[in-house]
This record gives structure tokens, sequence and C-alpha cells, in this order.
């Protein structure tokens, strides 16, 4: 006999299975002679008490053992002969889209600016030891996308367009944890998924695919209004339909889709800083404990989120036991980000905490940068008018930085109080940081609004507001800021067959799983226009 309970108990007792089997027999009258295996298919931390609970959703096997395996496998078959589908990035949502063309029996060309995910981490350590970004080797491109060495964060609210699940699924087929099915949160971890991406693509060539690294696309072939190929930057032209997954850091693409009369639409994005306290003040505030997460809880995650003068300021991306890392993608830009190991064991913890930008703010004065001996401008009208928003906010970024990749920082009361930090707490971010005054150069209608936000999430999280947290900048890669415009049902462009615009990059996901979902939807809208 099967049976199915939600159960709510502390830290310790949901610590181990012998622990989760002892109360569930006293609680529910269950002789543990006859539970063979015990499940737990789901797992949450209540924290919002000064008792944290867990939530557990089990699974009993009464005397009987388990015959179904941890996670659903799928069936990858040999597509040597099969119709070719050309896929342009290897992120997320390229690799989901290759796979699931296997599944539907097309053989997948997975063409990738940069080097494979091994490759890349000599290049990402020399951004922190020399400053020095290789253009196609970096956080943003090459293997596994911009999530590979951000992370690996697999929580989504995008459960309407796609199975979530399914996602997890192929994941754990291919090496993570299968703790990622259970999870409130799921997480892979920047050190676990890379082993995860390698198994994939050896999916990919054991299947008929082909996987070509440090090839990039260079231009779509377009012939009667219909996408037949591309070239490459290799002088090789792949002949096929397009799945364009590029990424939200491909700038070069938008550019030539843009001169090319592709239609695209500024999109709206979020901009700020990462705010990086100490991991030890982030669990005592969270798990309201002087002494912190103690031996059974996690390192604490938090989510702030309000709307200050009609926009949002919002935590982004939180890695609790993380570090921040240089995620500039080219020379004379600074940009940060995020990740966390598997164990979360960092003695810091970060997040973006950014503001909504619409395209219509452009066109606000207070939004204009204030120092004109940058001599940097951007443009508020376009499809690019974002993009170069972006662009002016990293350069006077990078400049401020002392034109290195060490990163303008500022203590984070000293930010709401308008004074320049003379000291700067310990951080994890490796290339270094520099004083500077972010209240100052930031335009009014970023650094006002964080400002605010910041004084409400500390009225709400005691403790939360405070010298000890400092402020990187800038955070300006939370999503695209374009959107390749696509039919809602065919996922072609809505000008040109044949072209299927995939992912973040394209404007349609936002994170690891939601690009997962689309580059899935994608495939099997090319099985479509195929008609396989």
């Amino acid at each position: 006999m099967i049976q199915e309970y939600q159960i709510r108990v502390l830290p310790e007792q949901a610590a181990n299975e012998q622990n989760i089997k002892s109360f569930i027999c006293k609680d529910k009258g269950i002789d543990a002679r006859t539970i063979n295996a015990i499940r737990v298919l789901k797992r949450s931390i209540d924290a919002r008490q000064r008792t944290i609970y867990v939530n557990l959703k089990v699974r009993l096997y009464i005397n009987e053992m388990p015959q179904d395996d941890e996670f659903v496998y799928t069936l990858y078959n040999k597509v040597d002969k099969k119709p070719e589908v050309i896929v342009v990035g290897a992120g997320p949502g390229g690799l989901f889209a290759a796979l699931r063309l296997i599944e539907l029996g097309l053989r997948p060309i997975v063409v990738e600016r940069g080097k494979n995910v091994r490759d890349r981490k000599v290049d990402i350590a020399r951004i922190s030891r020399e400053h020095k970004i290789d253009p196609e080797s970096n956080y943003s491109f090459g293997e596994g996308g911009a999530g590979a060495y951000s992370d690996g964060k697999l929580y989504t609210r995008s459960k309407k367009r796609g199975s979530v699940d399914k996602i997890l699924n192929v994941f754990c087929q291919h090496g993570a944890s299968t703790s990622i099915l259970v999870d409130a949160h799921p997480h892979i971890g920047t050190d676990k998924l890379p082993r995860v991406i390698e198994n994939m693509r050896n999916t990919i060539l054991e299947c008929g695919g082909e996987v070509h690294f440090e090839t990039r696309m260079d231009a779509i072939i377009i012939e009667n209004e219909k996408v037949v190929g591309i070239e490459t930057n290799t002088g090789k032209t792949f002949r096929g339909p397009v799945i364009l997954a590029t990424g939200h850091s491909a700038r070069d693409v938008y550019r030539w889709l843009n001169n090319n009369g592709v239609h695209l639409e500024a999109k709206g994005i979020a901009v700020g800083v990462r705010l990086e306290h100490p991991s030890h003040l982030i669990d005592q505030i969270q798990y309201h404990n002087k002494n912190g997460r103690g031996k059974y809880l996690p390192a604490a995650e938090y989510s702030f989120v309000t709307q200050v003068d009609g926009r949002g300021v919002y935590s982004f991306c939180m890695c609790p036991g993380g570090f921040v890392v240089p995620a500039a993608s080219g020379p004379q830009q600074l940009v940060v980000n995020g990740m966390s190991p598997s164990n979360r064991g960092g003695k810091w913890s970060n997040s973006g905490m950014v503001v909504e930008l619409r395209p219509e703010d452009l066109l606000q004065k207070e939004l204009q940068l204030k120092n004109d001996e940058l001599g940097i401008h951007c443009t508020g009208e376009g499809p690019l008018a974002m993009m170069h928003l972006q662009e002016a906010l990293e350069a006077a970024c990078w400049q401020q930085g002392n034109m290195r990749q060490t990163a303008p920082s500022q203590r984070m009361v000293d930010f709401t109080r308008k004074k320049l930090s003379y000291d700067l707490p310990a951080s994890s971010y490796s290339p270094g940081l520099v004083s500077s005054p972010l209240h100052f150069w930031m335009p009014n209608f970023i650094s006002d609004r964080l400002s605010k936000g910041f004084q409400q999430f500390g009225r709400s999280s005691h403790g939360f507001l405070t010298n000890e947290a400092v402020m990187i900048g800038m955070e300006t890669r939370t999503s695209a800021p374009v959107r390749i415009v696509r039919d809602n049902e065919t996922l072609q462009h809505v000008t040109i067959s044949g072209l299927f615009p995939c992912g973040e990059g394209a404007g349609y996901a936002g994170g690891i799983v939601s690009a997962g979902i689309d580059g899935e939807r994608c495939a099997e809208a090319v099985a479509a226009y195929l008609r396989v």
C-alpha cells in the first residue's frame, strides 16, 4: 500500500529519513515495521514565525517496495539521417530545444559562439585575476549560457507555458541531484551544473546531433522572407530552419536583426546593484535567532518587493552563501551577477536589488546620467533603446571602477543618506571594490527608488538596512532589453518563416527553467513547421 502525507516538523526532525519515519509512525499510528521505504516528494521551510518548521510531503511504501524510479526518464533515439534544425546558442533554451528535437525525430545542429563549459572556466578566471574579458568566452557566452556559472537556480513561476517537472527530470537524468524535484526553491549549484551540461551535450552527440563550439553566427540566410540557414565566423554555412537562442547579452545579434529589417521591439528590464550582506546576518534576520541557522537549516533566503513612485523595486536572483562575480561580456563594461555553490556555504549572501524600467521611462529626465564628463549618451527611441541604456550604465560603471573590473561600491546606509563610504567591508567580489558615490552618478530614476525601497525593506525586516551590507554596481542584465517578435501560435517570427526566436534572449523567458520550457516549445513548433 502507498500512502502520502503532508507533515509539519521541526528542522531536526526533517534532517534524516529515520527521524521522519519516527514522527509519522507516532503521529499517524503506523507500525514502523510495516514501512519499507519513505520518499520525500516536496520540502519547504516556513520561517514566518520564531519557531521554524519544515513542511514535507512524503510517500510511504507500506508492506511493499518502491517500483518507480526517483525521476522520469526521457527516451532519446538516434537521429543521424533525420531532417536538420539549426539551434543557435547552447544555453538552457538551446540545449532543451536540441534534446526535444531529438525526441521528435529531428537532428539538431547546435552552434555556440563560446567555448565548452569546462574551457570557459579559464577565461572566467582571467576576468578576476587580470581584468581581461574574452568577448566570446565569459559569464554570458559559452556552453550552458549565462546560467552555467551564475548559480543554477531552478525556481520559476512560468508554470502555464509548459512542464516544469519535465525540465527538472531531464536535469536529473543528466546527473543533477533528485533534491531538485523536492525542494520548493531547487538549486543545482555552480560547482555541479557544468557536469550536468556536459552530459546533456553528450546525449545530443550520441544520438547523432552536432555541437560546434567557438562558432559564432554572423548572419541569418533569408530567401524570399524565409530563413534557410546561417553563416558563421568560421566560414561554414549551416542550412535549415533556425531556433535562435542566443541569450540576453548577444547585442551583436540584436544589431544585425535590427539592421536587416527583422521586427524587434524594446522590452522592459530592471536595473540596480548587487547587495551583499554577511550570510550569518541574513540567517539571524530570516530565522529570528541571534545564533543564526544552527545545524539543521540551510543558508537563509529572502525576497523583497515593493512599489516606489509607480515602479517595482525588488530583490532578484538571491544567492545565499554565495559570491558576486564580474559578468561583463565585452570591453569597457562593468556588470555584476551572483552565484552560489551547491552547499551554499560562503560567508556572504547577495541578491540583485533592482528597479523596474519601461521603454517609456527613457523619456524621463531623471533617467539621464548626471555626470557630463562621462561622455555617455543613450537614445530614448527605437527597438534597441533599452539596450543602449544598459550599455551606457555599464560604461559609466566601468569608468567609476577605474576602468577595470574593480566595482564601484557603497555601504547600504551611506547610500540612503547620500554619503560617500570612506571604507568598505570585506566582500566576495574577487576583482575588488572601490568606494564610489552611487547615489550621485546613478540616474535619479534608479537611485531614488532604490533608496526608498531599502528603507521600506529595513522597516519590515529589522537589521536588513545596515552598513554591514555593501552595494556593488551595477546589475543591468536581469533580462533581455529586446523582444524578437513572434507569432503566439506558430512561435515563428511574425514576418519571416523558419525563424523561431527562443528563450531569454528573445524576450520569452526569465531563467533556466523557463528558458528550457521555451526551448522545448520552439522544438515542437519547428516539428509542426516541418510537418514531422
